[in-house]
């Protein structure tokens, strides 16, 4: 990721959008349950918020300074924080009551390597969880402010289909504005 991307994930300006934009969202959509699964938390501002609304986190992050700087600022909080990648992470399989990843699919470095991701998203899920997801819409801007970044972008038109592949049901994706999309979708079975 790019300095100065990563300057701005890790703002205040950042911070405070997240808590205007995506908490009421994530509130309204599911409850998150006591042990939930973020992939990609890079600086940790959607960490600090789904600390609020889950009981436990467990967070993944590829980078490895951004997974040490995240496991040093949240000590002591009930959060794990695992540098790996969440395609390989030795997780347990059916353990998490949802799953999380924000505005961080355009940062892996292929669709095959997201549909990796969901399919394995649905495997560490139990059954009836949720996987509840941001990320951007396609844009220059948005391709300005990720230069000499990985950015593969995510096309919402497909994505539905995408996660059907992985297994999941239940999914919806819609557009809140220009500049984003979210999707919810849930692993089939009754929750547990």
């Amino acid at each position: 990721m790019n300095e100065t991307h990563l300057s701005y994930l890790a703002s205040p300006a950042w911070a405070e959008k997240l808590r205007t934009d995506l908490l009421p969202w994530l509130r309204q959509v599911t409850d998150l349950g006591d042990d939930l699964l973020e992939i990609g938390p890079g600086p940790g501002l959607t960490t600090d918020l789904l600390l609020e609304v889950a009981g436990k986190v467990t967070a993944v992050e590829v980078d490895h300074d951004l997974a040490a700087g995240l496991r040093e600022r949240l000590r002591g909080q009930n959060v794990e924080i695992i540098h790996g990648d969440a395609r390989t992470a030795e997780l347990d399989e059916g353990r998490f009551s949802a799953g999380t990843c924000f505005s961080m699919l355009h940062h892996m470095d292929s669709p095959q390597a997201q549909d990796e991701l969901f399919v394995r998203l649905n495997a560490l899920l139990r059954p009836g969880a949720a996987l509840l997801g941001v990320d951007s819409i396609d844009s220059e801007m948005i391709r300005q402010g990720h230069r000499d970044d990985t950015y593969v972008p995510v096309d919402p038109g497909t994505l539905e289909e995408r996660l059907h592949a992985a297994g999941f049901a239940d999914v919806t994706v819609h557009r809140p504005d220009q500049h984003q999309f979210r999707f919810t979708a849930r692993r089939p079975g009754p929750f547990s």
